[in-house]
């Protein structure tokens, strides 16, 4: 049998690492958290599980999880954010994947919970996710925050059966604040890798944005959970190109070297 490293970073989980902890324990034979120093009982709910708790200054959310990575006792791991969880089904299919493990790494889909309902359909589902991977041949990129599992090339992947659980907002004023931080990752880093914004991207990305995930990928069945976070994606990507476009009024064009 394959042994499974879970991977997980934290920073002020209290709320959500109990959760998450419970979800994994039948399949996990050792569990990584790296924490970004804490300041709630995070610290205290881990201890409980027995993990390694390893404290580390943020890094950057890429760069976390490579350090995470790199802590694994075991080649094949689940990587998980503290606010998520996975369904039953998910563990069965992870326990057949430990009996027999024949591809590089495999995909799931995530569903999402948001303040209080699932929501089954528009840009937030299936919202498939690589998240049980072999470390050796996968490295976490993407742009900061929407971090992905980049596998080497050559890697078989599969899809298994049942849901990575996100718990994400609780609150409007949570899905507020979340898209302000983010907006503001996202449009440095696209800054940084020199990427260029202009007036156009105001007017159609938002609006590309909302068809899709409204109409294309029927967000209108979640009802008015649905409608609003349509909403919400467009308004994020709206905000996302504003930052940009003001950063590239600030500081000049990027200079590539």
């Amino acid at each position: 049998m394959t042994s499974v490293s879970i991977v997980i970073i934290t920073f002020n989980e209290e709320k959500n690492i109990r959760r998450c902890l419970e979800s994994v324990k039948e399949i996990a034979d050792e569990i990584v958290v790296v924490d970004s120093l804490s300041t709630d009982h995070t610290k205290s709910i881990c201890k409980e599980f027995g993990v390694r708790f390893i404290e580390q200054k943020f890094l950057g959310y890429i760069e976390q999880k490579n350090f995470a990575l790199d802590q694994a006792k075991y080649d094949y791991v689940l990587s998980l954010d503290a606010d998520e969880a996975i369904s039953k089904e998910l563990v069965k299919s992870i326990q057949e994947v430990k009996q027999n493990p024949e591809s590089d790494g495999y995909r799931m889909n995530r569903l999402t919970n948001f303040c209080g309902k699932w929501i089954k359909h528009g840009s937030w589902y299936p919202d498939t996710k690589l998240r049980v991977f072999n470390r050796k041949k996968a490295r976490w990129g993407g742009i900061n925050p929407h971090d992905k599992v980049i596998m080497q090339e050559g890697s078989s992947i599969s899809k298994i059966k049942g849901d990575i659980l996100h718990y994400s907002y609780h609150s409007i004023e949570e899905l507020v604040a979340q898209m302000n931080h983010f907006t503001s990752i996202q449009a440095k880093a696209m800054y940084e890798q020199g990427r260029k914004a202009s007036s156009i991207n105001l007017v159609l990305n938002p609006l590309a944005a909302f068809i899709t995930g409204y109409f294309f990928k029927c967000g209108f069945l979640d009802g008015k959970e649905g409608f609003l976070i349509a909403r919400a994606v467009s308004y994020s990507t709206l905000i996302k190109y504003m930052k940009h476009i003001y950063l590239q009024r600030e500081k000049g064009p990027k200079k590539n070297h």
